[in-house]
């Protein structure tokens, strides 16, 4: 193990949570969790964390009692921008009870859901960049908005299966785009679109989705999808593929690469690599 991964795993049993040993480290998320993904936190230390979400959310709840409501637009059928919107805060997102956040390195992720949310909600998010991993976070704090996006998350999932071909396509390009990388190593024939969610539930979805596009698709552990084969990276390319401006990230410590490179490029790459 490196010396990065040693530090990893010493913070970990420190038990410092994956979000501290981020910002201690300077790493991305995907950098660190290979290290610590088995060492789980001490009850306590889950106790604590639990205790303290709790406490945050009875502020702000206290502190909004008395203002004014500040409206939305609800919508009762799925089209492209809330099916985005809503996709993306399931998959790199959060909707707690107060607050929905967005949280990305991807500059034209960011914007989208921004400009997504903006067509249901005036009001602009507040932003945080961290200058050490480049993730840039929006965050929209409003208790109404929450729950009814929360509601609307639910209904996606139900929903997904009987969509629209174009919106059961936005709805992967959100997946593959916050939870999916282009795994690409020239030296060993590596040709995999992997993605990763934990809930095994929306894996399955996004599985059984892909068939909806005759593309092929397999579980491996932990909790990820993979895409394999020339012919289903052709139609994952033709069909749904990586939006433009989402990058694969080229400081990670496991890079091989070790530049920025945008991941629909490194799936073009990779495609043609196949020997004819």
């Amino acid at each position: 193990m490196n010396e990065f991964g040693k530090q990893c795993v010493r913070l970990r049993r420190q038990d410092h949570s994956l979000l501290e040993i981020v910002r201690i480290t300077g790493k991305g998320k995907s950098s660190v969790y290979p290290y610590i993904k088995n060492i789980p936190l001490s009850e306590r230390r889950i106790a604590a964390t639990y205790n303290a979400n709790k406490l945050h959310l009875h502020r702000i709840a206290a502190a909004r009692k008395g203002k004014s409501l500040r409206n939305f637009k609800k919508f009762e059928s799925w089209g492209k921008e809330t099916t985005l919107l809503v996709s993306h805060l399931l998959f790199d997102g959060e909707i707690s009870r107060a607050s929905c956040i967005y949280n990305n390195r991807s500059t034209a992720l960011i914007e989208r859901v921004r400009n997504s949310m903006g067509a249901i909600y005036e009001f602009k998010p507040k932003e945080y960049t961290n200058l050490k991993t480049g993730v840039a976070r929006i965050s929209y704090h409003n208790v109404a908005l929450a729950n009814y996006l929360k509601n609307k998350s639910e209904d996606l999932l139900i929903k997904a299966p009987n969509l629209q071909r174009e919106l059961k396509r936005e709805f992967l390009r959100a997946f593959f785009d916050d939870e999916g990388c282009m795994d690409f190593r020239p030296n060993t024939n590596a040709r995999r679109v992997r993605g990763y969610q934990k809930d095994i539930n929306i894996l399955k979805l996004v599985s059984s989705l892909l068939s909806d596009f005759g593309i092929k698709s397999n579980f491996q552990k932990p909790n990820e999808v993979v895409i394999s084969g020339k012919e289903n990276l052709l139609k994952f390319q033709k069909e749904i593929n990586f939006s433009p401006g989402v990058f694969i990230n080229g400081n990670r410590t496991n890079s091989i690469w070790k530049k920025h490179l945008e991941k629909r490029d490194l799936l073009g790459r990779a495609i043609s690599s196949f020997k004819v």
